[in-house]
């Protein structure tokens, strides 16, 4: 049960691994685009192309969504980054249902654990497997595998690298399970008192504007958390009093000091001020305009002003 790429290459580790899959279970084709053409998601385009039947319900609840999967009759059901299961769905398979999660559980539970362990500024992360439960991200744990975080990586470049490591993990969870040598923990025992919980809910637009006024390392981690979706994003006023949104995609610290919010650009480099330093913009996106280097964007561009 899975949407983006994240859920392709578990899938494609399993096949490879010669598991049988019976089924893939994603979300209704959706419209997208200008000409709102139908889109497939990313894990329906690969079950296709390998003859695994497909079932794409709206409603999880609905009886002839359960009827098809019970006549299916899975062994076990495998969630990755899919939606929030009910009992009846999860309960089906005489093995049970887990799921994978991008975070070191407990921490970092919801919809998006990479791009708020770098917002957090986190050094390590990872990967975790547990049991479905009623209260989402916190079943049983069966594995987890850390993973350290790099000072350049971005939420894309951690997904890409956790979505491999998450797609070995799920086949040795598999392994485990069938094997009966997992011995499935409870979250509560990985909590101290001393530990407190990070969450991770879902990012939304306003979410994304970044503040100057906080310190360079705030603003440059809140930034790559961010690229390349949803796009942190800042407002600046254009010579002609227009104000548009400049998302950032890439930026990297500067030992230039000024006012908060405030910018200069010389020898073809844009420098925003931070409380305590400053960011140079390499990578950025004019709203209208397509993704391009900073060089391009300060030839094309006059800004008055960081509004």
């Amino acid at each position: 049960m899975g949407t983006p790429e994240f859920a392709v290459a578990p899938l494609k580790k399993l096949i490879e691994a010669g598991f049988k899959v019976v089924g893939v279970v994603t979300v209704a084709d959706k419209p997208a685009g200008r000409g709102r053409k139908l889109r497939q998601s990313p894990i329906k385009i690969y079950a296709e192309a390998h003859h695994i039947p497909i079932l794409q319900p709206t409603n999880l609840k609905s009886q002839a969504f359960i009827d098809a999967l019970k006549a299916i009759n899975p062994d076990l059901q495998i969630v990755v980054a899919f939606r929030m299961l009910p009992e009846v769905i999860w309960s089906i398979p005489r093995m049970g249902t887990f799921n994978l999660h991008a975070s070191l559980l407990p921490q970092y539970r919801g919809a998006a654990p990479i791009n708020w362990a770098l917002i957090n500024g986190e050094k390590e992360t990872g990967v975790s497997t547990f049991f479905i439960e009623k209260q989402i991200d916190t079943g049983s744990i069966l594995l987890r595998q850390k993973m350290a975080i790099h000072y350049t990586d971005t939420a894309g470049t951690l997904h890409d690298k956790l979505m491999e490591s998450g797609a070995e993990l799920v086949i040795e969870t598999v392994n485990g399970l069938l094997s009966k040598s997992l011995i499935p923990m409870d979250q509560t025992e990985l909590i101290g008192d001393d530990l407190a919980l990070k969450p991770a809910p879902k990012i939304f637009k306003p979410d994304c504007e970044i503040r100057w006024k906080n310190s360079t390392k705030k603003v440059y981690d809140f930034i790559r958390g961010l690229s390349p979706y949803p796009g942190a994003f800042t407002q600046i006023k254009l010579e002609t009093g227009i104000i548009k949104t400049l998302k950032i995609f890439e930026c990297k610290p500067s030992r230039e000091i000024g006012p908060a919010g405030k910018f200069v650009i010389e020898n073809e480099k844009f420098i925003i001020y931070t409380s305590n330093g400053a960011l140079e913009l390499t990578e950025v996106q004019l709203e209208g305009k397509k993704r391009m280097n900073a060089a391009e964007f300060i030839r094309g561009t006059t800004i008055s002003s960081i509004v």
